[in-house]
């Protein structure tokens, strides 16, 4: 099975972004994270059954702080949950996507996680996340 388990967006300023989702969701982020592997900040917001990941470079070298000053804040990710994504990384090769990291790394909010590169998927960083039991 795979659903979408959230949209990343790349935000300058993870505090006045929280503000904005707040007022938008009509209720507050339940989870700020950082992930130092990827010099980020993370904030969770509930919608639906899907989620929407605020994400804040840390550093200017960080790929977020790279994103925003190449492409300027806005979605940066989806992300699709998967049952095994050792399973999906093989079957998405053989479909001929591009993929970023083979070996799955430990993601925000409990996942593991790897990503396909978005001239595979027209323009769209795609990651896959898998529930880390």
């Amino acid at each position: 099975m795979i659903k979408i388990e959230h949209l990343g967006i790349a935000v300058k300023d993870l505090e006045s972004a929280n503000k904005t989702y707040a007022a938008l969701l009509g209720k507050p982020h339940y989870k700020v994270e950082s992930v130092a592997s990827e010099g980020v900040n993370t904030s969770f917001f509930s919608c639906g059954e899907s989620k929407i990941e605020l994400l804040e470079g840390t550093n200017p070298d960080s790929p977020i702080s790279k994103f925003i000053e190449k492409r300027g804040e806005g979605i940066h990710h989806v992300a699709f949950l998967v049952d095994n994504i050792e399973q999906e990384v093989e079957r998405l090769e053989g479909e001929g996507f591009r993929v970023l990291n083979r070996e799955p790394k430990l993601g925000a909010d409990n996942k593991k996680v790897v990503f396909l590169h978005p001239k595979s998927s027209h323009g769209v960083l795609v990651e896959l996340c898998q529930e880390i039991i």
